[in-house]
């Protein structure tokens, strides 16, 4: 039940990476990697998710060009320098409303904006700072919020994971108010094993000031998909009673696993909005358990 591609998410794939690759090389060898990475679609024996795609065209345009590893590097410093500065902030209004953990849900859904691969060119630092203005107005399903409290005070491990740099301070925040209200939760936070477009990295869990125990995918994996993922990842997932799992690539390759995950993001991309049924930039919080039973 993975959200796979479609015309639709074709079309948009491989729209941003024929942009992206005009940046680099003579245009023989732009028409020799379009050629390539059109193969790898083409080639797929199953239906494919764009996490996947995506992290064998990252690859493929690496080598080719010879980019460096983490090619999104400096945005990443930027998006998590950005949160971080306002963190203080962030952090007096959450407290200040009567429920802290909704109100940092609330802001770590917001920070799903932060990606740039989904919202490539158009990715704005102005705009999020008129969208953190707004943040606490942010309309998200209370049914699935109730479910979602309910099974924290029953279960015991929460794994946490994340989506891009930047986000992931504003996932600090939300797992910080969780352990407060929740105090014997076991929290530990999942993010990438190496560079995925620009999300988060152990490095940038670190920056952001993850209080908890980080272990990563195993894979350059911009989600989590069984034949990519470590062992580690593995029974990290399998072993959660909550899962929280941030953005498009984890709700895309996850939906349909049957375990109790909870899936926050922003819809960004037309696909979703299909999937969804929901407009663009729509924030969402949604349980797979609910989707998969109806």
């Amino acid at each position: 039940m993975s959200i796979y591609m479609n015309n639709v998410c074709a079309e948009c794939f491989y729209k941003r990476w024929f942009r992206t690759i005009r940046a680099f090389g003579t245009d023989q060898q732009q028409t020799e990697i379009t050629k390539e990475i059109m193969n790898l679609f083409s080639q797929r024996q199953t239906p494919v998710t764009s996490a996947e795609l995506g992290m064998l065209t990252a690859q493929a345009v690496q080598e080719f060009f010879g980019l460096p590893e983490d090619r999104l590097k400096e945005e990443k410093e930027l998006s998590n320098r950005f949160v971080l500065e306002r963190l203080p902030e962030v952090i007096a209004r959450v407290e200040k409303q009567k429920d802290p953990v909704f109100a940092a849900l609330q802001f770590a859904v917001l920070g799903n904006y932060l990606d740039f691969s989904a919202l490539q060119g158009k990715l704005s630092f102005a705009d999020l700072e008129k969208m953190l203005d707004e943040a606490l107005e942010m309309d998200l399903s209370m049914d699935t919020y109730s479910r979602f409290c309910d099974d924290l005070k029953k279960g015991t491990k929460l794994l946490y994971i994340t989506d891009n740099a930047g986000e992931i301070v504003f996932d600090r925040v939300l797992a910080q108010q969780l352990k407060k209200a929740y105090p014997h939760l076991e929290i530990t936070f999942m993010v990438r094993g190496a560079p995925a477009s620009n999300d988060a990295l152990r490095e940038d869990a670190a920056v952001a000031g993850i209080e908890f125990p980080v272990i990563d995918n195993g894979a350059p994996l911009g989600g989590v998909l069984d034949q990519f993922i470590s062992d580690d990842a593995k029974k990290a997932i399998e072993n959660a009673d909550v899962i929280i799992a941030k953005g498009m690539g984890n709700t895309e390759s996850m939906l349909g696993c049957g375990l109790n995950a909870y899936y926050a993001f922003l819809v960004k991309c037309a696909r979703f909005e299909q999937a969804f049924q929901k407009p663009l930039m729509t924030p969402m919080f949604v349980r797979e358990l609910s989707i998969v039973n109806g």
